[in-house]
């Protein structure tokens, strides 16, 4: 999606502005939310914006504050899904028997197989399952996994 810039942002502003009074009412505005899929009453529009009208500079605001805002967090909640199947598949490759549960034996095999286990280190991998092991059956389900890859991975 390309960015909209202010020459696209007044020509918006004035097809909204349907009176040609350099002002868009909240009717006018109601109907730009309600194209996007934001439903407001104008009671609560006026509420928060505080008046009944807005000229092109608070137009500006309000589709930096609104818009843009709507526009982020359904990029944010795209990568929090993408995230999420990634951590589902990382799972997948520690879980060598599938049963939903990394096991410390899982956990060294699949660190050895990488190259990432020494065994002279001196911690096992029973002492680092049990850091994140919040409910302390001797395992990590996905969530502990989950919580353990969203920590250590900022």
């Amino acid at each position: 999606m390309s960015s909209i810039n202010s020459n696209d942002l007044h020509r918006i502003f004035e097809k909204l502005d349907k009176n040609g009074d350099g002002l868009v009412s909240l009717d006018e505005l109601q109907c730009l939310l309600e194209r996007i899929g934001l439903h407001s009453s104008l009671d609560e529009l006026e509420s928060s914006l505080g008046k009944t009208s807005l000229d092109p500079i608070d137009f500006s605001f309000f589709y930096d504050s609104v818009v843009k805002r709507n526009i982020g967090e359904s990029k944010d909640a795209e990568e929090d899904s993408n995230t999420e199947s990634e951590l589902v598949e990382a799972f997948k490759v520690y879980d060598l028997d599938g049963d939903g549960f990394i096991t410390s034996e899982e956990l060294q095999s699949v660190l050895s197989r990488l190259g990432l286990w020494d065994e002279h280190g001196g911690q096992d991998c029973k002492s680092m399952i049990i850091v994140y092991d919040s409910n302390s059956d001797g395992v990590l389900d996905f969530e502990e996994f989950k919580n353990m890859m969203l920590l250590t991975n900022p």
